[in-house]
């Protein structure tokens, strides 16, 4: 499991010109599901995602958890964050995981997240053609696999 997420101070998500997400402060989370990934992923994934200390304190240090701030989360499953590159000039997508295990795996991170920040998280729409706008703060952008810890 990896994600790329941005701490933002604004952003939105909208499928077919509706917008379906919308938060202030907070964080953006893309999340990849490639196929050997189990729940062990996902407990791992989110609670290091709620508890990384991204947003400034009163000295301007990283010091805060998006909890500690009170933000919100956008959650965006994204497939191609395993694309394969190695041959030709387009990419491979074999290690994502087909949606009957991505589904899954997807809906419990948000269940996970949930519980863990207190509070309902906005998401995407899996699969769907999505526009995703936002506001990078700081700009921090961070990425982090499940599989080696970092």
């Amino acid at each position: 499991m990896r994600v790329v997420l941005q701490r933002v101070s604004e952003a939105s998500v909208t499928i077919e010109k509706t917008i379906v997400a919308n938060i202030n402060q907070g964080l953006v989370i893309l999340l990849g599901i490639e196929s050997d990934d189990t729940q062990d992923d996902v407990s791992w994934l989110a609670t290091k995602v709620s508890r990384l200390r991204i947003f400034s304190d009163e000295n301007g240090l990283m010091n805060k958890s998006v909890k500690d701030v009170n933000g919100d989360i956008i959650l965006v499953s994204q497939f191609t964050l395993f694309a394969s590159t190695k041959k030709g000039n387009r990419p491979g997508f074999t290690r994502s995981a087909k949606p009957v295990i991505a589904i899954p795996l997807y809906e419990s991170f948000i269940k996970q997240l949930e519980s863990d920040l207190e509070k309902s998280i906005q998401t995407g729409e899996f699969g769907a053609d999505m526009k995703i706008a936002l506001v990078n703060d700081g700009p921090v952008t961070i990425t982090i696999d499940s599989k080696n810890k970092e």
